[in-house]
């Protein structure tokens, strides 16, 4: 459904048309399944550009440092980084309300975001344990980069007539952490004395942002220094009224959820995560050599990333299960096994059953999990929302795992 008629869009087009952009490719659209995104206009071929966005339109932190903050930036020690100064101006001009002069780009921001973050404490808990514990760390982080940001706060009295406390809240800055944190676009490095040595690397890019993500195409994007234009070029064909996409990266559905908030469904890059803990869960526990076998396999980076995928768990995974599987008398096979070779069959197949085995137990986890997603959607109906999105994680998980289970099934019809 084209969304152009809109007020916040109408307003936004002429906003930016103030500042030199005009598009005729792209228009706003609601899409099932994605919602608000940009639809073609015209059909679209391979290698064209479809969105060029003047330097005027960008927001970055010489925006900032040109702005009425710039002078508290420029004397506050230590300096600032990169991301305060942008977290500041979005809470800044957010306040500010009609008086802004970026008021048609806030407009049309999010509200309120889904990124693990902004989750409540129970839905948290029902995350996968390795993306759990990431989407603490992320809460511990924006909870110190608050508390260390407060004096700064502080400084920038004079410029309300209200206390400082009540407009850079914690709310305010997690709303402008993650406007900037899933919503900025990359640009090469750059160093400014009144700035920390953080890498000064993102702008806000309004109408670009309100294009999706998808991991099935691929677009060259970058700062054009000679037309000073963040420009998009599409490497894929789109047809009159289809949604037009770009990819964020080849990520996978725990990392898109902690980033940007959202689960990509049929996502060839997703997959399912194997810890040390249960990597060991189901060997032989009277094994002698597993703490050498654990140690052979930090030292040489196969203790992290084991995964199962759509084609089944990952080469890394069986590599590592084939050395934890190694009998005494063929340890001084390891490396070997490192290099990919085969050492025996009675190895090869007791690897794959424990594979399996592992396989089985997150499928029965996540079933688990399903249910007890599904039940307190039914207690907990102001959670709705979040919950949903933590179900569809925990449900392309599941189809991994039985894709993954058919994968090591076929493998070890080969042994019997």
């Amino acid at each position: 459904m084209n969304e152009s008629h809109k007020s916040e869009f109408i307003e936004l087009r002429k906003w930016l048309k103030a500042r030199k952009f005009q598009d005729s490719n792209l228009a706003p659209a609601c899409f099932p399944g994605t919602g608000r995104g940009l639809m073609s206009q015209t059909s679209l071929q391979e290698g064209q550009m479809i969105i060029s966005l003047p330097e005027s339109c960008l927001l970055t932190t010489d925006t900032v440092i040109r702005s009425y903050l710039g002078a508290y930036i420029t004397k506050w020690k230590p300096p600032p980084s990169p991301l305060l100064a942008l977290c500041t101006f979005l809470v800044s001009e957010k306040h500010a309300g009609d008086r802004s002069l970026w008021k048609p780009y806030l407009e049309i921001l999010p509200k309120a975001y889904t990124c693990p973050v902004c989750l409540e404490p129970e839905v948290v808990n029902l995350l996968p344990k390795s993306l759990k514990a990431k989407a603490e760390e992320q809460r511990a982080h924006v909870q110190e980069f608050f508390a260390s940001s407060r004096d700064f706060f502080s400084s920038l009295q004079p410029l309300f007539v209200e206390a400082v406390d009540s407009i850079f809240s914690y709310s305010a800055l997690l709303w402008a952490w993650c406007t900037v944190n899933t919503r900025a676009v990359y640009l090469r490095p750059r160093q400014r004395e009144c700035l920390s040595a953080e890498p000064d690397t993102c702008a806000l890019a309004p109408y670009l942002d309100l294009l999706n993500h998808s991991p099935r195409v691929q677009v060259k994007a970058a700062f054009n220094e000679e037309t000073h234009s963040y420009e998009i070029r599409t490497t894929s064909r789109w047809r009159k009224h289809e949604e037009v996409f770009i990819c964020y990266g080849p990520h996978d559905n725990q990392r898109l959820f902690l980033e940007y908030g959202f689960v990509s469904v049929h996502n060839p890059y997703a997959c399912v995560y194997v810890s040390r803990e249960i990597l060991v869960k189901y060997l032989p526990s009277r094994d002698k050599q597993m703490d050498k076998k654990i140690s052979i396999l930090k030292d040489h980076g196969y203790i992290e990333n084991l995964t199962f995928g759509w084609d089944g768990p990952s080469w890394r995974l069986l590599t590592a299960l084939k050395l934890l599987c190694l009998e005494a008398e063929k340890f001084t096979c390891w490396k070997k096994v490192l290099l990919g070779e085969v050492i025996s069959d009675t190895n090869e197949k007791t690897s794959l059953d424990i594979a399996q085995k592992i396989c089985y137990y997150f499928m029965e986890e996540t079933n688990a999990m399903l249910q007890k997603v599904s039940h307190m959607k039914d207690e907990k109906e102001a959670l709705i929302n979040q919950l949903t999105l933590v179900e569809s994680l925990w449900t392309e998980e599941l189809k991994i795992l039985r894709a993954s289970a058919k994968t090591l099934h076929s493998l070890q019809t080969a042994f019997t």
